[in-house]
């Protein structure tokens, strides 16, 4: 996780009177597993309870595939039309009781702000510039990041007008650096991938000090609440503690590599309780003579696998373009496809670039798959006959 951070205004000592300009400021304590994990302190111009109204609950129902069959997939992402918002815009790809996939690919900004009350959000930006205003400040974000955005955050995302392209991972449980990248101190250790440097935070602002009707969408798993506050609900004047929103960029990822090819754990970026992030990024190749810079085949005895693809030349598929989604379940072995482990010998570097989603419990494909799906892909591993 982040480390300690303080922005703004606060007290000296928690819980304690605070003023802005003379004014009362009122405190909010943002904080997980009741009050025994991390938290965050907030100090807001307005009472952050003041609701002016509740609206009806909308449904937003995960749809399961009607096709059941158990295979491996190729999902072409790009074929997808492009609109709606970067909430009503996500087409679900796969789902289960940990977390949701899915890919966006907005054309318009939400006029709302938006806050999921049930989910951790990690969003990658393969496409797209523009600011994520939070709470907490803003985040500029850059083709190549990932968004952590933890749950019960309140923000609303700008775009520029470049294309907008998203992967979107809703996860039940937090989002969190992994335990073997850390000190007993949480600071991420020196042989880690990535270390704090990193890590973009939000940027101080000045308290939003406006009232009168403010829109706001809370997600809760399949419904979505609408409501409105009396004020805007950016108006703090300060916070700390190691709750927030936060940004790694992919290209930061720092690859290990070995005498012979490393396996996926190399590459671990993100863990979550039902999930693991792999970063597949530039690097050089094995420099064993007799090393096969192409991954062996592999089972997937306890977990299906997800490859977001990128950007680059994907050596070990044929077939694969940029935003090509490939799932990989529990049942099947998969790896290279014919001819390609001769054409990778003598290989001394991959340009590849791929964000990889492991699930420990088996993905339910989405609906929204018989739209992408490439119905030839399990006969991918066929040798072409002569």
């Amino acid at each position: 996780m982040p480390h300690y951070v303080s922005r703004g205004s606060i007290p000296g000592k928690r819980h304690t009177v605070h003023r802005q300009n003379g004014q009362h400021t009122y405190e909010e304590l943002v904080s997980r597993a009741g009050f025994s994990d991390i938290y965050s302190n907030l100090y807001h111009l307005r009472m952050p309870t003041s609701l002016r109204a509740i609206g009806p609950v909308e449904s937003m129902p995960l749809e399961a595939l009607e096709d059941v069959t158990h295979r491996p997939r190729h999902l072409l992402s790009a074929r997808f039309e492009a609109g709606g918002n970067v909430l009503s815009g996500r087409r679900v790809l796969g789902f289960n009781k940990e977390c949701t996939l899915a890919v966006c690919e907005p054309t318009e900004s939400a006029d709302w702000f938006y806050r999921n009350g049930q989910a951790d959000e990690l969003v990658f930006v393969h496409y797209g510039t523009g600011t994520l205003e939070t709470m907490f400040g803003d985040l500029n974000f850059h083709p190549g990041d990932y968004v952590v955005i933890p749950r019960g955050v309140t923000h609303r995302w700008r775009f520029t007008k470049d294309r907008v392209k998203l992967l979107v991972i809703e996860s039940t449980g937090p989002i969190e650096t992994p335990k073997h990248y850390r000190n007993s101190y949480g600071q991420l250790l020196e042989h880690a991938p990535y270390c704090e440097r990193d890590i973009r935070l939000p940027d101080g602002r000045e308290p939003i000090s406006e009232t009168g009707s403010f829109p706001v969408k809370i997600k809760m798993g399949q419904k979505l609440q609408p409501c409105e506050l009396t004020h805007h609900p950016f108006d703090l004047v300060g916070w700390d503690g190691c709750y927030y929103p936060w940004i790694f960029n992919i290209g930061n990822f720092m690859p290990a590599v070995g005498k012979v090819h490393l396996p996926p754990p190399v590459h671990l970026t993100f863990t979550a309780p039902g999930f693991v992030i792999c970063s597949f990024v530039p690097r050089l190749f094995d420099w064993h003579e007799q090393a096969i810079p192409i991954p062996y085949a592999h089972s997937n005895v306890d977990s299906d696998e997800v490859l977001y693809y990128v950007e680059g030349n994907f050596m070990s598929r044929k077939g694969i373009e940029s935003e090509s989604i490939t799932l990989h379940p529990a049942g099947y072995p998969h790896g290279p496809q014919p001819g390609l482990l001769d054409k990778s010998l003598g290989s001394t570097e991959t340009r590849e670039l791929a964000v990889m989603f492991d699930t420990f419990a088996p993905l339910t494909p989405a609906a929204a798959c018989a739209v992408v799906d490439d119905p030839l892909y399990p006969a991918s591993w066929l040798e072409e006959e002569s």
